[in-house]
């Protein structure tokens, strides 16, 4: 066991020896007026200096991404944050992007998502709490245009809103299951007509999903004021813009448009903005900090969330469609702990040496391998080294591999930070620079809703089938005829399976997709297909994290990880 076990994350991290936030950008060339500074380890980058960069030409783009997840935890922004450091210990000047943590999960269960050991960005904390806000000024925006469509039904309704039909949701961050369901406007005349509502997590608002999409403040104005906030009693859409709250919503948002800059561990610089979740939303950083960074650097790195089932096809179909990015490469993440799992070991079984569990639960990591590939983007494996793996177990998995036409590198950034993934590094650059790169979408545009569905259900969850009510595909139908056909779709399922139930590991087939409800986000420019059992407001655990976190007697935040 290497020496590292006894420090936490927090505890690395608050040794880490960080320069001054100035000085990082002035090694992407970001003058220090262009910097806004938030405390002296983290800045926003001014929009008329990104507006500057236009005729740059772009870096490459890496796109890490992974396994479906499993208890045993893969580290795909610990790896993430591993390459972009690997990359520059090479020579080569690289940017992380990632995305920005939810309160909802840290308080939760599923901790921080800052990297780990000796792959982090820092400032941890603040990462993990609040950072520069840019969560808060969503929620504020949200609620904003809440309270002024229950307002404007209040003042005589003169958009003839059906109230039975506001679609428009609010939000908060933080996991509160109690909101899922309420009614709101009782007692009486003066609060207004009772109506059925709700409160979503704010990382799956339409608000996160435009701000991650935005290329400016004008593109996120137009957005904004298309979001279809309620139909009428003939079921013609009320925009966001017939309320007239489009112009405060971008001034509160004015800020938290613009990306922030902070650094690793190993001083370098990375970009941490934005932040839907992936299995209820689509899962990336945002579009204006990718398209910063490859214009400031050689190579970017980013992830897309959870199991390349969910984050990499929402990063290709949605992400790279909407902006126009080209990946270069990907980088599946995957750990043998995981492959152990999803070939049937129980978790407090994961310590001992089982060659054959490790390659009984390979398909899964194969699958992923082929599905990537599938969208012209070629791939390499990152095998996050944890302590516990045997020689054999690794050579399982980097010979399953191999047989996949990949080549699977183990890296151990963790401990040992960049010097870690040098060897992934090269095998990137190597990638990246031969050219054989040929992405496209998996569906164009003009494939109808529906069909768009089923050729994600198909060819990336290898389901049979699709099941939906009438009354869903009678919906689709008439968004298409409303003019949103040519819109992408963002799928909410499971992240822990390739299928609707997250008990089936492995890389199942023979089973089917049932669609319980779409949404039609005409803002973020997607409709959301909601599948099985998914929630868009999540629970705390039995014991959630929250119960741990509290400050000691140096002022320090504990229990974060």
């Amino acid at each position: 066991m290497h020496d590292m076990a006894f420090k936490t994350d927090i505890e690395i991290a608050r040794e880490a020896k960080k320069k001054p936030i100035q000085e990082i950008g002035t090694r992407l060339g970001i003058p220090t007026e262009h910097l806004l500074p938030y405390g002296h380890d983290k800045a926003k980058v001014s929009q008329d200096f990104i507006t500057s960069l236009q005729g740059r030409p772009d870096g490459k783009l890496i796109l890490v991404t992974a396994i479906n997840p499993t208890p045993a935890g893969e580290g795909k922004t610990t790896t993430t944050v591993g390459l972009g450091d690997g990359l520059n210990r090479i020579g080569k000047k690289a940017i992380v992007c990632i995305r920005e943590a939810s309160l909802g999960p840290n308080f939760g269960m599923k901790g921080g998502a800052a990297g780990g050991g000796y792959a982090q960005v820092v400032p941890m904390e603040e990462m993990n709490l609040h950072f520069t806000g840019d969560f808060h000024a969503i929620t504020s925006a949200h609620n904003l245009l809440s309270a002024m469509i229950d307002n404007h039904i209040y003042w005589g309704n003169e958009l003839e809103i059906d109230t039975r039909r506001v679609s428009w949701r609010r939000v908060m961050d933080m996991n509160d299951r109690a909101l899922r369901d309420i009614v709101v406007s009782l007692g009486g005349v003066s609060n207004g007509f009772p109506r059925q509502a709700g409160f979503d997590i704010t990382v799956a608002s339409e608000v996160m999903a435009i701000l991650c999409l935005s290329r400016n403040l004008e593109d996120l104005q137009k957005r904004l004021g298309d979001i279809v906030v309620a139909y009428r009693r003939d079921k013609s859409p009320v925009y966001c813009r017939d309320i007239k709250a489009d112009g405060a919503m971008t001034v509160l948002l004015k800020d938290a448009m613009q990306p922030n800059l902070v650094q690793t561990l190993e001083n370098n610089p990375a970009f941490v903005h934005g932040g839907p979740f992936a299995n209820i939303a689509h899962g990336c950083n945002s579009v204006i900090a990718t398209t910063t960074a490859l214009k400031l650097g050689e190579y970017v790195v980013t992830e897309a969330g959870f199991g390349a089932d969910l984050g990499a096809e929402k990063f290709f179909d949605i992400k790279c469609r909407k902006a126009g990015l080209k990946p270069a490469a990907a980088v599946i993440v995957a750990t043998v702990r995981a492959m152990k799992m999803n070939g049937g070991v129980a978790k407090a079984d994961l310590g001992a040496e089982n060659v054959d569990a490790v390659k009984k639960g390979c398909p899964n990591l194969g699958r992923h391998i082929a599905n990537v590939k599938s969208f012209g983007v070629p791939v390499v494996v990152a095998i996050n080294h944890f302590y516990s793996d045997t020689d054999a177990e690794v050579q399982a998995v980097k010979d399953y591999v191999a047989q996949q036409g990949a080549e699977a590198i183990l890296c151990q950034h963790w401990a040992k930070g960049s010097e870690g993934t040098v060897d992934l590094a090269k095998k990137v650059v190597q990638l990246a620079e031969s050219g054989a790169a040929n992405f496209a979408p998996l569906y164009p545009d003009e494939m109808g809703l529906f069909q768009k569905i089923e050729t994600i259900a198909k060819r990336i969850y290898h389901a049979d089938e699709v099941l939906a009510d009438k009354s869903i595909r009678d919906q689709l139908k008439s968004w298409e005829e409303a003019g949103y056909g040519h819109l992408p779709v963002c799928m909410a399922k499971t992240q822990y399976s390739f299928t609707t139930d997250p008990n089936r590991r492995g890389a199942p087939t023979g089973h089917s997709v049932p669609v319980r409800e779409v949404r039609l986000s005409a803002g973020a420019g997607f409709i959301v297909v909601i599948c099985g059992e998914i929630m868009t407001m999540p629970g705390l655990p039995k014991v959630p994290s929250a119960e741990v976190i509290r400050l000691n007697d140096l002022g320090h935040v504990e229990g974060l990880f």
